[in-house]
């Protein structure tokens, strides 16, 4: 008895074939395709005016074309609503720029118990942010220790940022989802950080030295009142770290950047990378401002070098 093709199930014609062919097709394999290659992260803007979305993507785009290592990019703009994001989960070894944490942290203690800071506090705070001071950190880190840091970490809602381990404030793992909540903290009134702690913050984050002005300022318009916190470590792993958070107000915009990368052959590859997309993103901001009025960062930028683990 002959049956046509059509009234032949699924099941059997798929088994006459493998068996046709010599092979044994595993029934699971014959709806499953081929897993698709992962896709390379790309720039996402958002906007409440028209238009600059797509040219904050356009833009970034282009800056970060040809350019080797790892990219982490987190703008927001209250003036018009806008975010851009990339790789903004993606984790790196904080260097100095967790400074400005440990700072927020011990603010954040001292309002619990409505103190002010101690000459002893400030004069080592001045010099953490100000120089970058290592000796002075590593001060500060001691006398919060790692419980006062986590229990900031979860007021500020920075869930994936960790401590580093023995005393390495370093190799705090940090990603630009979590540098932008601390910066949206430093630029906001919340209930963290008081109005008098943010402006603390601002304050010493325009202080910092002409040599450590580089990074994400780069390209700000004149008449912007400039904020910025850097830092750079080298391993044997991941090569260069470099990373740079800032928060730019003036010029009718409110906005705050971070840019953290690895991967970096050189300190100043990475130093080049950040300034390239900084400067993207403060023209597109702000098109009208001069091209001679914007700054221009030192051309032998610094930092202090952070104490790591051998190897």
């Amino acid at each position: 008895m002959t049956h046509p093709i059509s009234g032949i199930s699924r099941r059997a014609r798929v088994l006459s074939a493998g068996v046709a062919a010599g092979v044994l097709v595993p029934l699971g394999a014959v709806a499953t395709a081929a897993p698709a290659a992962a896709a390379t992260p790309s720039v996402s803007c958002t906007s409440a005016q028209s238009g600059l979305a797509a040219k904050l993507t356009k833009d970034i785009t282009a800056a970060l074309k040809n350019r080797k290592g790892t990219v982490a990019v987190g703008l927001r703009d209250r003036t018009t609503n806008t975010t851009c994001t990339l790789r903004a989960g993606t984790s790196f070894d904080s260097a100095s720029v967790v400074k400005v944490t440990v700072l927020a942290a011990l603010l954040w203690d001292a309002k619990k118990t409505e103190r002010k800071l101690s000459e002893r506090e400030s004069d080592l705070a001045y010099a953490m942010i100000t120089k970058s001071d290592n000796a002075a950190t590593s001060k500060l880190w001691r006398q919060l220790g790692t419980g006062k840091i986590k229990g900031f970490l979860t007021a500020a809602k920075m869930t994936k940022t960790v401590p580093g381990s023995d005393g390495y404030w370093g190799l705090t793992r940090i990603n630009a989802t979590d540098e932008q909540k601390l910066l949206a903290l430093v630029t906001a009134k919340n209930t963290v950080l008081s109005d008098n702690a943010r402006a603390y913050i601002l304050k010493l984050m325009g202080k910092v030295v002409s040599s450590q002005r580089w990074g994400t300022p780069a390209g700000a318009p004149s008449g912007v009142a400039i904020h910025v916190k850097n830092g750079w470590l080298q391993r044997s792993t991941h090569g260069w770290r470099v990373h740079s958070v800032g928060a730019f107000k003036g010029g009718g915009h409110d906005y705050t950047i971070s840019v953290l990368t690895h991967g970096n052959s050189t300190m100043n590859y990475g130093v080049t990378t950040i300034q390239g997309v900084a400067k993207a993103i403060h023209k597109d901001l702000t098109p009208r401002a001069s091209a001679a009025g914007r700054y221009a960062p030192t051309d032998t930028p610094r930092e202090a070098f952070v104490a790591v683990p051998a190897g």
